[in-house]
């Protein structure tokens, strides 16, 4: 192959693979006051997937806890955490970031779980066998996932 024709292919390879290269580690993450300035990603959410992700058991099933008045779909919505109606009137994108990423450093008595953690907690267990997991966890969501709810949330003005 001729170098005129592999550094195109080159430059198109890195060119896409670029967002990936700009994702934020879990551990990397930056809390300033219990925000997050800086997408985990480096592209916008999207809030269609956002929502989606807050209403599927397997995901971040922020509905389990949380009522949503935008959200009259859903059954059985939780009562037992904050409604999150006005949630875009009431915090900044970089505090919604940091509070889905991880609650606990904006609310530190929140039983929110971390979204987007893989460390600092008491004792994670493995499965059902009572036995401390050996490593880190890995996050509830992706950094994908985290920015598509902070999406979301930012569409919930009162």
């Amino acid at each position: 192959m001729t170098r005129r024709a592999w550094l195109p292919a080159l430059a198109a390879a890195l060119v896409s693979a670029a967002p990936a290269l700009a994702e934020i580690a879990p551990n990397d993450v930056v809390f300033a006051d219990g925000a997050v300035e800086a997408s985990l990603t480096g592209t916008p959410g999207d809030p269609v997937a956002g929502a989606k992700v807050m209403t599927t058991n397997a995901l971040g099933n922020c509905v389990a806890c949380h009522q949503i008045a935008a959200m009259p779909e859903v059954e059985f919505p939780g009562d037992i955490a904050p409604a999150l109606d006005g949630a875009a009137d009431r915090y900044s994108e970089a505090q919604l970031r940091g509070i889905v990423i991880d609650a606990k450093h904006t609310f530190p008595d929140s039983f929110m779980p971390g979204m987007y953690k893989t460390s600092g907690f008491i004792r994670p267990g493995n499965g059902y066998t009572g036995k401390a997991s050996e490593g880190d966890p890995p996050p509830i969501l992706t950094a994908e996932q985290v920015e598509d709810v902070v999406a979301y949330l930012l569409t919930l003005k009162d």
